[in-house]
């Protein structure tokens, strides 16, 4: 009897172990869920917790406490300007920049999308979903399984559907005023009784198009799909993005009400003018740099940077709600967030308002990850691109990364198992107007129209307020970032001749 009773018990231990090793597997082997956050013209500076004491980012701020940041974070730059479009076809392809600008004309022959970052979750197992800004040559729903609200490159302001300029220009031959034109939205504020444009007036469009707000739009989106995927056991990939905070800046006013003009401050580099503006593709024709008036006031940019937080922190309440309904399928355990934008934005520094310079207010966004094993409250100083967000996830849910993704997984960044940038440089490039590198601590910035190169030592100077290039000691640094320059600009295709600037540099 005691022999049976020993044997039973051996054989109650091996069912046991059998069924516990098999819910440790199941544990194991079952992929992460993604979820990717993409806001729309979002400087790096934008975030409260990130060091601006002025703005309102709740929820941005947990997520920087909750999870790792990278501060240094680039886009590579764009071949038009709608900065965004170049940024978006590079993450969805994984391509560098001017290798996309080719690469896209085969989406335009319905071509190649089994190679974009949706099909490549989705063949991992991956049930994959979209909504919001999408300004890719890519149908979206040949990309992403599920698809609800394909919104364009912009909130369109409801008089225009030819694009600002165009318009612009039309209304002036048809003899409209300057106040029928500033009414748009543009040339805006001339004084602190300028109310022709309110950014809650309904009457605009915008992101008021629909009845609610855009950014509203894409939270309950992501809450009915989040709902749907309690049902289910499948991993998902959320790919969210919001055009946010992109102008027009509209917001609630109970987010306007959030700030006060008086309280606002200055940048540091604010200009009434950048010296170099029409020669480097920004000027008054350009739509980003229509929208104040020329020369800047203080008064125009404090406006205009106030309807800007209001968005953020409208954006920024829109996330908190997608985060606490994550939080209801009790899968936030096995779940990575991803945010960032698909560039910086101006906002008054040097002179600008848009994303079409090599300044880092311009190119560099915020990027923030949290998910299991993930250090909360970390920051990495390491240079990293945004669109390396894509080659993250793809480690992430255990898919081989391909050959022609030119972008890099920043998980071993992350954990510690490697301290040193995966670039030996940042590059990047705006259409035919500007060049720039950065490496080594110091930035350098071409402007091939007038010959001109900056040089900014970034460790000492990082608000880019003193070009150091002409100085004497600091030829030998020029010489070799513009070497280097010439080096990424091979390595990266990049065609265009900037050879006659150096050498117009050497003889001055």
């Amino acid at each position: 009897m005691k022999y049976y009773l020993i044997n039973l018990s051996a054989l109650l231990f091996t069912i046991l172990l059998f069924f516990s090793c098999k819910e440790e597997v199941k544990t194991e082997t079952k992929k992460p869920n993604i979820v990717f956050v993409f806001a729309d013209d979002l400087t790096y500076t934008a975030i409260h917790a990130l060091g601006n004491s002025e703005i309102k980012t709740p929820h941005l701020d947990k997520l920087v406490k909750q999870g790792t940041t990278f501060t240094h974070t680039y886009n590579m730059g764009a071949w038009n300007g709608a900065v965004c479009a170049a940024s978006r076809a590079m993450i969805i392809s994984g391509r560098s920049v001017w290798d996309v600008n080719n690469f896209r004309q085969g989406w335009k022959k319905n071509k190649d999308y089994d190679k974009t970052w949706g099909k490549l979750m989705e063949s991992a197992g991956y049930e994959t979903y979209m909504t919001g800004k999408w300004h890719v040559d890519a149908p979206a729903d040949s990309v992403f399984q599920n698809v609800v609200h394909i919104r364009p490159g912009m909130p369109r302001d409801s008089w225009s559907d030819e694009g600002t300029i165009p318009y612009i220009n039309k209304m002036i031959a048809d003899g409209k005023s300057k106040e029928e034109i500033r009414a748009l939205g543009y040339n805006r504020p001339l004084h602190k009784n300028d109310t022709l444009w309110t950014p809650t007036n309904k009457d605009f469009g915008g992101f008021w198009q629909g009845g609610k707000h855009w950014s509203e739009v894409v939270k309950d989106d992501a809450l009915n799909f989040i709902d749907q995927t309690k049902k289910s056991d499948n991993p998902f990939f959320m790919y969210l993005a919001f055009n946010a905070p992109h102008d027009p800046r509209q917001a609630p006013q109970e987010y306007l009400d959030l700030y006060n003009i008086d309280d606002i401050s200055v940048p540091e580099s604010f200009l009434p003018m950048y010296p170099y503006k029409d020669s480097i593709g920004n000027g008054p024709w350009l739509r980003d740099e229509a929208l104040a008036p020329f020369p800047r006031t203080e008064f125009a940019v404090k406006t205009h940077t106030k309807e800007y937080y209001a968005l953020i922190s409208h954006l920024d309440a829109q996330i908190g709600g997608i985060i606490e309904g994550l939080k209801t399928t009790g899968k936030m355990d096995n779940t990575y967030i991803i945010f960032t934008s698909d560039h910086g934005l101006a906002m008054g520094r040097h002179g600008l308002l848009g994303k079409q310079t090599q300044f880092d207010h311009s190119i560099r966004p915020p990027f923030i990850i949290v998910g299991p094993e993930v250090p909360a409250d970390k920051k990495i100083n390491a240079d990293i691109y945004l669109q390396d967000a894509m080659a993250t996830s793809l480690e992430i849910a255990g898919v081989e990364k391909p050959p022609y993704v030119f972008f890099n997984s920043v998980l071993d960044l992350v954990d510690g198992s490697r301290s040193e940038s995966h670039y030996d440089a940042i590059y990047n490039g705006y259409m035919h107007y500007q060049r720039m590198i950065r490496k080594d601590g110091y930035k350098l910035i071409v402007y091939p129209k007038i010959k001109k190169i900056l040089l900014f030592d970034m460790d000492k100077d990082p608000k880019e307020m003193h070009n150091i290039a002409d100085l004497p000691e600091n030829k030998v640094k020029v010489e070799q970032l513009f070497k280097a320059l010439l080096a990424k600009q091979k390595e990266l295709n990049d065609t265009l001749d900037i050879t006659f600037v150096y050498d117009a540099f050497q003889n001055q």
